[in-house]
Parts: structure tokens; C-alpha cells; sequence
């Protein structure tokens, strides 16, 4: 037996790691989580003690600290109202549990890895993330040392698991109404592709799906970008609208960016027969009276909840990965009518 084994019958721990590595149990830990400022020296030394001692970092850290019956989620825009509902379906499904949910949030998108690590810092059980911009093997590495659920990318993981809703289904329902409501000018407003993470990204599936949708039915993409939240689409909208080549339709990658087209359309005066507008997420204001967007629901509450439910069994032990694919459905509003030409 090697000299850097555990004791007989026991699974290594991250304590027996340090000791073979030389190096501190935080050093480790940073490690794990490709944490900024380790040494490419410190790295290598790390994983060749995981590597003899053959470490099981989620089960042995658990087993070592125990439980702090907490789970983190990291939220990208707290503004946004459907991330509101991914964390209310979130902390539904902890009910009956003992567990607590701890949020974490950061000004950029592109600093989320900040608040994922701050949450790995509080010693949480398993981290909920909802982070556009990280690079998968980021997301690989931290889930070797605690359980990880993605809500929204369509990626194949190894080491965790997946919510998401059919981001391609959802735009065959925009499409299939908008064509049979009688559109054929239909532009699709997203996000800029520096805001992407390619093709597991669910707004880059719904722009590859509203082109696929439209070379089919012989019609000429419109695709314009913007930025992310609803000032950037009511800025990008007002610039639409204003142009020679204003298209009949308007199908928004989310609710957000819906939001700031339906205000730019009514400063217009441009009722739904001048410019039908759909949107994409189901938040709760889209109902409202005065505001009756047609949008897809993705059921939020739902994404949120079967996270929770996947991330506990995560805790409880599960080792292979899963993903759950949610329908999500049309609900069709004022927003959207026949184009009047």
C-alpha cells in the first residue's frame, strides 16, 4: 500500500490531501474550485495528492465538516423578475427539508465566479447556479468539490446536474403564432453574442431555432442585438421603430428585453396590429392589465423547485449526473394581433 494512503476503511479526506500535497486545507479547497491566485506548482501538487489517495472530494468534504443545512444560489440580475421566480419555486421546494437557501449576487456578469466562490466560502452544502458567462470547466471543477446545479444551459456535464426548460420548443410556439397570426416580418430581439456562452446558451437556441423557423417558412431573418436589461431594448427598439425597414412582429428573448419594446412601442403609438410583440420567461407583471404581453412561460417556480429536489439528492449521495427538461407554454395576450399592412 502507498505510503500516502488514508487509514484502512476510511475515505480520504481533505485534511489527508493537504498532508500528502504539503500544503494547507484552503489551498486545497481553492484548488478544487479553480479558485484565482493558485500557483500552477500548487496545482499540480494538489491533484497528484487526489490522485494517490484516490479523494472523493463531494462525499469526503461532506463527511468531514458535516452538514451546514444551507444551500447557495447565485443570482445574475436581481431586477429581473424571473429569477425572483426561481427562487421562490427554490425555497418551496426546501420545505419540510432544514435546509436554508443563502443568495449570492454580483453588479457584472462576468464576475459571477465571485459570488459562486463566496458562497463556496460559507461552507454551503451544494450551490444552485444560474450564471450565463462561466466556462464549463469552471462549473466541472467546482462541482468536484460540492454538488452543483445549473438552471438554464443546455450543456452535458460530468460532474453536474441540469434544469432547463426547451428553449427550442418555446420558439416554435412564438413562431407557429406569429406565422399563423399572419407574420412574415418578424425580427428577433436579443442579447449581444459577448453575453452568450455558444450553443448551450438558452438565448443562442432560441435565436438558432427563429432562423431555423424562418429560412423554412422563406422568410428573411432580422436579427438586432442588445444589451441586457429593458433600458438597452427600449433604446435598440426606438431606433427599430424608427427606421425604414420596421418589421410587423417582434419576438424578444426574454420578458426583460419585451418590457422595454412594449414601452418604446407605445411612446410610438403602435398598437399590436403595427407591432405584435412576444416576449420569453412568463413573469407575472406580463399579465398585468395594462400591460398583456404574450410571452412563453417557462415556468420559473418549477425550475427553481426541481432544482432544489435534484440538488438534495446530490447531497444525500447521487453521483451520476441528471437533467431535467421542462415544457414550457404560450400564453397568448394582447400584445400579439394580424398585422394591419
Amino acid at each position: 500500500m502507498s505510503t500516502h494512503a488514508s487509514p484502512r476503511g476510511r475515505a480520504a479526506t481533505i485534511q489527508d490531501v493537504a498532508r500528502v500535497a504539503g500544503v494547507s486545507r484552503a489551498a486545497v479547497s481553492k484548488v478544487l474550485r479553480d479558485a484565482y491566485g493558485v500557483s500552477d506548482d500548487m496545482r499540480e501538487r494538489v491533484r497528484t495528492a487526489i490522485e494517490q489517495l484516490d479523494y472523493r472530494p463531494r462525499v469526503a468534504a461532506r463527511a468531514m465538516r458535516g452538514s451546514s443545512f444551507t444551500i447557495g444560489i447565485q443570482i445574475p440580475q436581481v431586477e429581473n423578475e424571473f429569477f425572483s421566480q426561481i427562487v421562490s419555486g427554490a425555497i418551496a421546494g426546501m420545505e419540510g427539508t432544514g435546509y436554508q437557501l443563502i443568495a449570492a449576487h454580483v453588479s457584472s456578469l462576468a464576475r459571477a465566479s465571485e459570488a459562486i466562490e463566496s458562497l463556496a466560502d460559507r461552507q454551503v452544502d451544494g450551490i444552485v447556479v444560474i450564471a450565463p458567462l462561466l466556462a464549463p470547466d469552471w462549473l466541472e471543477n467546482l462541482a468536484l468539490s460540492m454538488p452543483v446545479v445549473m438552471i438554464g444551459r443546455h450543456a452535458e456535464a460530468e460532474e453536474y446536474d441540469a434544469v432547463t426548460g426547451r428553449d427550442s420548443a418555446g420558439t416554435d410556439l412564438v413562431m407557429d403564432h406569429l406565422l399563423t397570426l399572419g407574420h412574415t416580418l418578424i425580427t428577433h430581439l436579443t442579447v449581444s453574442p459577448e453575453l452568450m456562452t455558444g450553443a448551450t446558451d438558452p438565448h443562442m437556441r432560441r435565436l438558432e431555432r427563429y432562423r431555423e423557423r424562418m429560412a423554412a417558412a422563406g422568410l428573411a431573418e432580422h436579427v438586432l442585438l442588445t444589451g441586457i436589461d429593458e433600458e438597452a431594448a427600449y433604446a435598440t427598439t426606438r431606433q427599430l421603430i424608427s427606421s425604414d425597414d420596421r418589421p410587423r412582429a417582434l419576438f424578444a428573448g426574454n420578458d426583460t428585453l419585451a418590457m422595454g419594446a412594449l414601452r418604446a412601442a407605445a411612446e410610438a403609438d403602435l398598437p399590436p396590429e403595427r407591432l405584435s410583440i412576444v416576449g420569453y420567461d412568463g413573469i407575472a407583471v406580463a399579465a398585468h392589465s395594462r400591460v398583456m404581453l404574450t410571452t412563453v412561460n417557462q415556468h420559473g417556480f418549477e425550475l427553481g423547485a426541481n432544482a432544489i429536489r435534484l440538488m438534495i439528492e446530490r447531497i444525500e449521495g447521487r453521483r451520476e449526473p441528471r437533467r431535467v427538461d421542462l415544457l414550457p407554454t404560450l400564453e397568448v395576450r394582447h400584445s400579439t394581433a394580424p398585422p394591419l399592412w
